[in-house]
């Protein structure tokens, strides 16, 4: 269900104006209306949206900073300007980091270079050219390395790496030389000293990780309360931004959304304020802002609706309506009464077991408890328990159950069309009450038509002695909801422009239902895959298990929770997405969901 809004329209002294915000926004009720115009042009705005930014990318470093084992945060609140101070202080680190982990890079390579020549000075080779002799370092393929050189060029080899040799020639200062080799101009350090540099940079970049750990043990609090606080700042700046001048500057205009039930609180809140108001009831034009207020089991299947979009304010709430197939489509499509059972216990022991649970924690929870308990009951359907037919065990209570719930693979794949054929025409259903609501009744007359033709032709094929097809009866409905689809499916047009338009909606209608109704196919057929994979996991823990008393039940264990665990996450996986493909794409579609509508967002601390 949607919450009922009432829209507001204050208008204050332009003095009085802020306290009057921090009023409202202690208050907490009211979204108000955001207007962009003016908001990319405010240094003030645009700086703090940096700070926050800023703010956020530190925080989520320090918090994915590796402690130490033992080493537990700080949660308790922090000072608002620390956390200011924290953020550049960490990003001072972050800088420092990134040269240090710069020049280890370096020194490493420069290190790497000099193995192959060992450890010398290069102020000896300098000596040596300061006398007049030349040292010079080349590198060369085996095959490409000429004895020659060490006559001729006074060639020494240095080292022989992975077919590479590593040689000098020491000739005269003022000798030209040409070896079509690679020379190698080399670090002005020995390889001590590269590596006391590479050490060096090392114990500075660990000392750096480590005051990055001492941030994120002590500093995060800090940094949470300046993010509140920025952000509160932010939202503050928008209202202001989005508030009105009028009478030359003096008076501040501001509207807004709040649930009915905070009528009463609102008048009370601004008659003390001394401010002028109105409170009105929203208009087909309005953009309001949506709260969903489902209660139970239905408040449960809200963040699936969120995934795709919220309604428009003057639409149906669709929620209520497609959870109890949502549930059951899931059940159908997981299909293992196991599955279900190790969902449920999994669910309920977190519940029992974990401290302080969010309240969004605990809606997910119970839909993993409701979506848990369908799955035990639709796998009852099947009789598979972890992948075991239960009703192939010649015990008295399966064979009564099996009685009174098998259904074969044919009779899934029935129920599956079936369930389907209920969902569209439920959805068409629904789409006539939409449309009386935004449009008119009459503007619902040719889905009302469809609904009838559908049913109709259901019931002269499922129940041919009570209204045969093609019979008089049968054709009197077919002539009426003919004229309602083919005159009334946009009213306002001439005759020709709606038969026409009614032959365009014919044929979508016709292909469309047929695509529509196959797509519920998907729930037999991941319920049996699903069943499938788990009976070869078992077939395989059974037949792979070695014939050792210690061994074989180890390894066949292993098995057995190895393959179900990578099938219970895959089958859950789609077992979600499907059901949700159903939901968005022909449940919706065929109950004329537009969507669109924007969230609640109350504007307070």
């Amino acid at each position: 269900m949607i919450t009922k809004m009432k829209k507001l329209t204050f208008l204050a002294y332009h003095k009085e104006y802020e306290e009057f915000l921090d009023n409202l926004r202690q208050l907490g009720v009211v979204h108000v209306v955001e207007k962009q115009q003016g908001m990319a042009e405010n240094a003030e705005l645009q700086e703090n949206i940096r700070l926050c930014a800023r703010l956020k990318a530190t925080l989520k470093l320090l918090q994915n900073q590796k402690l130490e084992k033992g080493v537990v945060p700080i949660v308790e609140g922090g000072e608002v300007i620390r956390g200011h101070e924290v953020v550049s202080e960490v990003e001072s680190l972050l800088t420092q980091k990134g040269k240090l982990t710069q020049q280890l890079q370096g020194y490493a390579k420069e290190r790497d270079a000099l193995e192959a020549w060992g450890d010398f000075e290069p102020v000896d080779v300098q000596r040596l050219r300061d006398a007049g002799y030349a040292i010079d370092f080349y590198c060369c393929s085996a095959g490409h390395y000429n004895e020659e050189w060490e006559t001729k060029y006074n060639a020494m080899v240095i080292a022989r790496l992975s077919s590479k040799v590593y040689f000098v020639t020491v000739t005269k200062t003022d000798e030209e030389l040409d070896l079509g080799v690679e020379q190698i101009k080399l670090p002005p350090y020995s390889l001590t000293q590269a590596k006391t540099l590479y050490q060096e940079t090392q114990e500075e970049l660990d000392a750096n990780e480590q005051q990055l750990a001492m941030y994120a043990k002590n500093e995060i609090p800090a940094l949470e309360a300046a993010l509140k606080a920025v952000q509160s700042e932010i939202e503050f700046s928008k209202v202001v931004l989005s508030s009105e001048q009028a009478a030359g500057e003096k008076l501040m205009l501001l509207q807004g959304w709040t649930p009915a039930s905070n009528e009463l609180a609102i008048k009370t809140f601004l008659d003390q304020s001394h401010v002028y108001y109105e409170i009105a009831d929203p208009t087909p034009e309005d953009n309001v802002p949506i709260e969903l207020n489902n209660k139970g089991i239905f408040a449960w299947f809200e963040p699936i609706c969120r995934l795709y979009m919220l309604p428009k304010y003057n639409e149906l709430d669709l929620t209520p309506f497609f959870a109890p197939f949502f549930m059951l489509f899931f059940g159908l499509c997981l299909g293992d009464s196991g599955y279900g059972l190790f969902l449920l216990l999994g669910a309920t022991g977190y519940r029992l077991i974990a401290k302080n649970i969010k309240q969004s924690m605990k809606g997910i929870l119970s839909l993993v408890q409701i979506l848990a308990i369908s799955t035990f009951f639709c796998g009852m359907l099947t009789g598979t328990f972890f992948g075991v037919s239960l009703y192939d065990l010649p015990w008295p209570l399966f064979q009564r159950m099996k009685e009174m719930l098998y259904m074969d693979n044919n009779q899934m794949f029935q129920l599956s069309l079936v369930l389907g054929a209920v969902q569209i025409l439920f959805g068409m259903v629904l789409k006539v009450v939409n449309q009386t609501i935004q449009l008119g009744f009459k503007y619902a007359v040719a889905t009302i038509g469809w609904i009838i033709l559908l049913v109709s032709m259901a019931v002269s094929y499922l129940l041919p002695t009570v209204m045969p097809m093609g019979g008089t009866v049968h054709l009197v409905i077919l002539s009426i909801t003919g004229m309602m689809i083919f005159l009334y499916n946009s009213p306002g047009k001439n005759i020709f422009m709606n038969i026409g338009l009614g032959l365009w909606d014919s044929y979508n209608m016709v292909t469309g239902l047929l695509g529509d109704v196959l797509s519920y196919v998907r729930l037999f057929a991941l319920g049996l895959s699903g069943g499938i994979l788990a009976s070869v996991f078992n077939s395989l823990a059974v037949g792979m298990s070695p014939d050792n008393v210690i061994a074989g039940p180890i390894v066949m264990v292993l098995i057995f929770v190895i393959g179900h665990s990578i099938n219970i996450f895959m089958n859950v996986l789609g077992a979600m997405v499907h059901p949700m493909r159903l939901t968005f794409v022909e449940f919706f579609k065929n109950s004329g969901y537009e969507g669109g509508g924007k969230e609640y967002k109350p504007f307070r601390n």
